[in-house]
């Protein structure tokens, strides 16, 4: 098996400069490569006659050579190749772009099977730089790899071929037998030889079924230990008789069912010997916000500090303003720690917070610098998690020892989905709106209806309501994109010549961002030009309408939340989606933000659509990534492999047992990069 392990550059054929081509995939031994699986398969086992094959759609052709002609050089650099092949009954060209070295290993006589893109006319149909093999090849099955610069489809399936050689002479199996049993699972030893050059698609997967298994139920495995040990830590133990009701008694309104059942959980979690680790999870505007003042007010009256941390300043400031009026009221010390406060004001909170004085300390990643210390911080409580990387949550953990930890998501992500990625949380859904809050009326149109759209934004805002035009982007670069800066002074200047119009970006900086929205929250501002740096954290109750320019620019997900900037307060909202790139995809997803306010519904179909691996984008969550695995497709893999861990850890919490001792390794190597959820 040390073969397997040993660098990728030592493999057969690869070196050192290719094994520089492989890192960029992440692959640095053999053992790696063997789990860099296809995209999908090249299936030669079912050709289609000529007649049949259709234009513009990959068709499997069984061809025989019938003769080949001349390159044609049509300038420097460019070259296309034809040959004419026969299926015994219509004849077919064949194409090729500057690729002469396949077109002559075919020989006339020859026979083919062929996949590529049809194309040419009802007389002449072409088919188009087809990937081809000997129509006697004994693997008609052939796997499609993700590519990069430096490595072929062919030179990776050559390595694979070389890695699964080596596998078949060292083969391993770390699944018990009886688990191979019970679910039905191919062996590894089978497995990993047919995912990448199968005998069947059937086999194909079956091989990818047992490889999806193998990796939910490691991934289940690790977070289940790695909540098992947080919970068996010592915590900051509150009194669960601690009463809060002058909490409940001072607030403006009524708080609604789920926000009290909220406030329940978390006060119960405060009060048990071991942390809490639970995510508060609320569409736009559900009022997570009064709930973790709650908590904060809960911890502070058993004597203890609580830290909230946002990833940006003016969502920091934002919480801070709002959580200040809820608890200094009842004698609560609020103070706000970010990268703009200024040295001397600086040293006065940092002093106060290690003297125990401030009840609540909130700020962006400032507040996990070294020099800041707590007394006795008991709570954290994270706003977006998925925006911070690991590292700078585990350091905001670490100031309290064992404190209590809080998620808080305004993201609504599908149920399935926070399993995976919080799956070491429990959780509370705020499904209901505060009272008073209207559905926000939303509406798709064409730039044809442009005009039309900044009239009836035009009403609104001589109503004396306030409202936002979100661009995609910030800088001209791309003709057709609306660029905010651009865009901000054009209508300035023109349709909305007799309105106060300002400008928000990323590229500001901290202090002209919070000054853009002193103005506009003062309504010194009409209305906001922005990017999607509004997307979370703005509270304008008098903004009331949202023009959204390329909307099929945004996922689903993001444009919900930008769509819950308005309809924050107590009169009728709107928001228009408006887009030029009218496609099925584009009308089928702005036909359902307009017939739903339902953040989670909305959040289901981004995942159906996008996949798991794009429903955050590039941001970090702290968990292995899922490489074979679908959550929109393996949801009852998903239950059964759930159900297996349960089992497993009742018999064996640690995974000792002789049976599970190579499980237990695999978990280990799948956590080894992920530093707050590392087994170690």
């Amino acid at each position: 098996m040390n073969e397997l392990f040993k660098s990728i550059s030592k493999l057969k054929g690869v070196g050192e400069k290719r094994s520089l081509a492989y890192a960029k995939l992440r692959i640095s031994t053999p053992y790696d490569l063997l789990y860099h699986l296809p995209r999908h398969y090249l299936d030669y086992t079912s050709p289609i006659t000529i007649a049949d094959a259709a234009f513009g759609e990959i068709a499997v052709l069984k061809l025989t050579i019938v003769s080949k002609f001349s390159p044609q050089h049509i300038r420097k650099g460019f070259s296309i190749y034809k040959a004419v092949a026969t299926d015994g009954t219509d004849n077919i060209t064949i194409v090729f772009y500057n690729t002469g070295y396949i077109f002559d290993t075919l020989n006339i006589g020859s026979e083919y099977c062929m996949s590529g893109k049809i194309s040419g006319n009802i007389i002449k149909k072409e088919i188009l730089s087809p990937h081809i093999i000997p129509a006697d090849s004994k693997n008609l099955i052939r796997p499609v790899y993700r590519l990069t610069t430096g490595l072929t489809l062919s030179r990776i399936t050559s390595d694979m071929q070389v890695a699964v050689d080596i596998f078949k002479r060292e083969p391993f199996e770390w699944m018990p037998e009886s688990i191979l049993k019970d679910h039905s699972l191919m062996t590894l030893q089978d497995a990993l030889p047919e995912i990448h050059f199968p005998s069947s698609m059937e086999k194909a997967a079956a091989a990818r079924r047992r490889l999806a298994f193998d990796e939910l139920l490691e991934l289940q495995l690790g977070l289940s230990m790695y909540k098992k040990r947080s919970r068996s830590d010592s915590a900051n133990k509150m009194r669960e008789d601690t009463d809060i009701t002058k909490f409940f008694e001072m607030l403006p309104f009524a708080m609604t069912n789920s926000q009290r059942e909220a406030v329940d959980d978390i006060c119960s979690d405060l009060a048990k010997s071991v942390p809490m680790n639970r995510l508060l999870q609320g569409d736009v505007g559900s009022g997570k916000t009064v709930v973790a003042a709650a908590a904060c007010y809960f911890a502070i009256k058993n004597g203890f500090q609580a830290a909230l941390m946002a990833p940006t300043e003016i969502l920091a400031v934002q919480h801070y303003y709002t959580i200040s009026k809820f608890l200094e009221p009842l004698g609560v010390k609020v103070d706000l720690l970010t990268g703009s406060v200024k040295s001397k004001e600086r040293k006065s909170v940092i002093a106060s917070a290690a003297s125990g004085e401030t009840g609540l300390l909130v700020g962006t990643h400032a507040i996990f610098q070294k020099d800041v210390e707590f007394l006795n911080l008991a709570l954290v409580i994270t706003d977006e998690q998925h925006r911070f990387g690991v590292t700078q949550r585990s350091m905001l953990a670490e100031k309290g020892g064992t404190p209590h930890k809080l998620v808080m998501s305004a993201t609504p992500i599908p149920r399935t989905l926070a399993l995976i990625i919080y799956g070491d949380l429990d959780i509370s859904v705020l499904r209901e709106l505060p009272g008073g809050r209207k559905p926000i009326e939303t509406y798709a149109v064409t730039g044809k209806l442009r005009q039309r759209s900044y009239n009836f934004i035009k009403q609104q805002l001589s109503a004396g309501r306030q409202g936002y035009i979100v661009c995609p982007m910030i800088e001209e670069n791309s003709g057709e994109l609306q660029a905010a800066a651009t865009y901000a002074e054009d209508i300035a200047q023109n349709a909305f010549s007799g309105y106060r119009v300002g400008l928000l970006h990323g590229k500001l900086s901290s202090k002209e961002k919070d000054a853009v929205m002193e103005s506009f929250q003062k309504h010194e501002i009409d209305l906001l030009v922005c990017t999607t740096v509004v997307e979370v954290g703005i509270d304008v109750p008098n903004a009331t309408v949202m023009l959204i320019e390329n909307s099929d620019r945004f996922g689903l997900s993001q444009l919900h939340q930008l769509r819950g900037r308005v309809g924050r307060g107590k009169h009728q909202s709107y928001c228009i989606l408006m887009t030029d790139h009218v496609t099925d995809e584009s009308r089928q997803r702005l036909r359902l933000m307009s017939s739903t306010t339902d953040g989670f519904k909305i959040a289901e179909e981004d995942l159906k659509m996008r996949g798991p691996g794009d429903f955050f984008g590039q941001r970090q969550h702290g968990l292995p990534p899922l490489k074979i695995a679908d959550l929109t497709k393996d949801m009852l893999l998903f239950e059964e492999t759930k159900n297996l861990t349960r089992e497993i850890l009742e018999k064996d919490p640690e995974l000792n047992l002789p049976e599970y001792r190579a499980l237990r390794l695999e978990v280990l190597r799948l956590f080894a990069l992920t530093a707050e959820n590392g087994m170690n």
